[in-house]
């Protein structure tokens, strides 16, 4: 197995940089209310060089750097990005399990034969992602999930950290107990007051010293996973819950004409994927991409679900009006996908007859 753990780097904040490039160079924290109760969900790279970190509290960041911006999160935005993120991915990889909204895990032996293909495989994945979204990712690759995810956090921003097999135990064993996932606040305090205090004090302890700190099945499994074994395949669904298409214009385009006739040709061809499946979807979305890069989604739902061409054309090109009237402007990318797909149900009673 060869598996990568991709990690965004500083993912809210660099949407966010992304949005507004005059934040680049401001300490900038995503969060909640700095003088009330707020918790910072992340932070750029220059406020954590005043010691700001995801989980504390915004009035204590604002003590550590009196000069911040805080911005409150825009998870429907990070949601568009995410998504872009991950269908670029899926392009390149094809089976992923996607962890989290920033975060995932790769399957990179189902196309890459061995560790130095793996490499430029994940190299690949960077530069990629990096072109078609303007966002840097770090990424760690190794022969479980377990090492894929600490080796991911190491060399950050958009590093890249390969752990080839049989070095998995002594590239684990320097680091702290509380960054190997499983060990929680509860397990951390029980090993660091038995004395374990590293991975590798953990992947010694025989079966009674374990016992006295992390008993049962918990306890070997952790033991295991500081020892850099870790069965767990990647959790992915066989379900398509999603149909889309989208274009790339050589130039950007703000002829508002010209965008709806590309609209509707996609329209045609999701439609057409949605009957040769014998389904219809509830849900059209319009994607748009500004020269910037920027990224913006509209979502429409209906009572029932459709497959006809027209129909998701005509709400595919209200929801681009409806965007274009938020932030108007030339536009380098459109797209057009459908979901909540069910079965269509008069093919099904057709077939009954």
């Amino acid at each position: 197995m060869i598996v990568a753990h991709l990690d965004l780097d500083a993912f809210f904040a660099a949407v966010e940089e992304l949005e507004s490039p005059e934040l680049r160079r401001l300490p900038l924290v995503v969060g909640g209310d700095p003088h009330g109760r707020g918790v910072v969900a992340t932070a750029n790279y220059v406020a954590r060089g005043f010691g700001i970190r995801s989980a504390m509290s915004c009035a204590e960041a604002l003590r550590r750097c009196p000069s911040a911006t805080f911005v409150r999160p825009r998870m429907s935005l990070y949601r568009d990005y995410s998504r872009e993120v991950w269908a670029t991915i899926g392009e390149i990889v094809p089976t992923v399990e996607q962890a989290g909204i920033d975060e995932g895990y790769l399957d990179l032996g189902e196309i890459a034969p061995g560790f130095d293909d793996a490499r430029g495989l994940a190299e690949a994945v960077q530069a990629v992602v990096r072109a078609r979204t303007h966002l840097s990712c770090s990424l760690g690759v190794a022969t479980s999930k377990v090492v894929a995810k600490v080796a991911s956090d190491r060399r950050k921003p958009g590093g890249l950290t390969v752990v080839r097999p049989g070095r998995e135990a002594a590239f684990l064993a320097p680091f702290p107990i509380r960054i190997l996932p499983g060990v929680g606040p509860r397990a951390e305090e029980r090993l660091a007051a038995a004395g374990v205090k590293t991975i590798g004090a953990l992947a010694a302890l025989d079966d009674e010293a374990l016992r006295t700190v992390v008993r049962g099945k918990v306890g070997r499994e952790l033991r295991d996973r500081a020892r850099g074994v870790d069965p767990r395949p990647l959790e992915v669904s066989s379900v398509r819950i999603s149909i889309s298409h989208e274009e790339t214009f050589a130039r950007d385009i703000d002829d508002r004409e010209r965008l709806h006739d590309e609209i509707r040709g996609m329209a045609e061809s999701v439609a057409e994927h949605l009957r040769n499946r014998g389904q219809v979807a509830r849900t059209v979305t319009t994607k748009l991409r500004y020269p910037d890069f920027s990224i913006r989604t509209r979502s429409t739902s209906l009572p029932m679900g459709t497959a006809e061409a027209a129909r998701i054309g005509e709400l595919a090109c209200a929801l681009l009006d409806r965007a274009l009237r938020d932030r108007p402007g030339p536009l380098r990318l459109v797209g057009v996908g459908v979901s909540g797909l069910t079965e269509d149900v008069q093919l099904s009673l057709a077939g009954l007859v």
